[in-house]
């Protein structure tokens, strides 16, 4: 499955591209080695960048749920923050409250849990779910643009550090539009990658 999405046709629309890649990924996240993997490599990724506060996602069908990493990660320190994003209103800009395993949910926008009644905070290293991803760190999500919208009016000047969270089986040849911005890295089953242009850890 991986070989033909890797060399998908330029004339393959966004939606056909999008719809084999989702089903790519579930036929991977049935491989209960993928997701051990790729756990593995998602604690090398907090290792290496040492974030104050990590920003991620509560994982939709398919997706790579990371929140026993996370809360894993915030037990070893009381100073470190998680957050998960909250969508104020549709189609605009995503906003990021603190999250602990405790924390109250409500449902949100798009039928999403999202952290009830806790403080707006920004994340330094942001976690991104990927539908697939390219080489250069370029990323394809369900088409909303939550989140270019989102790193595009970023608050403050520096940005956090972008790291997709993917299966190598999506790895694909993408369709780029002007906006795009790649991710600084991709975390997958097989290691973690940095894009062409993307933050070396400190």
């Amino acid at each position: 499955m991986s070989e033909s999405i890797a060399r998908n046709p330029s004339s393959e629309s966004k939606a056909e591209l999008r719809k084999r890649l989702l089903q790519a990924r579930g036929d991977v996240q049935l491989q209960s080695r993928a997701d051990a993997a790729l756990a593995v490599h998602l604690r090398e990724v907090l290792t290496r960048y040492r974030p104050h506060t990590v920003g991620f996602y509560w994982p939709l069908a398919g997706e790579f749920d990371a929140r026993a990493i996370i809360g894993e990660w915030l037990a070893h320190d009381t100073r470190r923050q998680a957050a998960l994003p909250i969508v104020a209103m549709k189609g605009h800009a995503l906003r990021f409250h603190a999250w602990t395993p405790d924390t109250p949910m409500r449902i949100g926008h798009h039928r999403i849990p999202e952290p009830e009644q806790t403080p707006a905070i920004v994340p330094d290293l942001l976690l991104v779910p990927c539908v697939g991803f390219d080489d250069d760190g370029y990323r394809l999500g369900y088409g909303g643009g939550y989140y270019d919208r989102t790193l595009a009016g970023w608050p403050g000047m520096a940005r956090p550090v972008t790291v997709g969270i993917a299966y190598e089986a999506c790895r694909a040849v993408l369709p780029r539009e002007a906006h795009d911005v790649p991710l600084d890295a991709i975390v997958t089953d097989t290691g973690l990658f940095a894009s062409p242009r993307g933050i070396e850890a400190p």
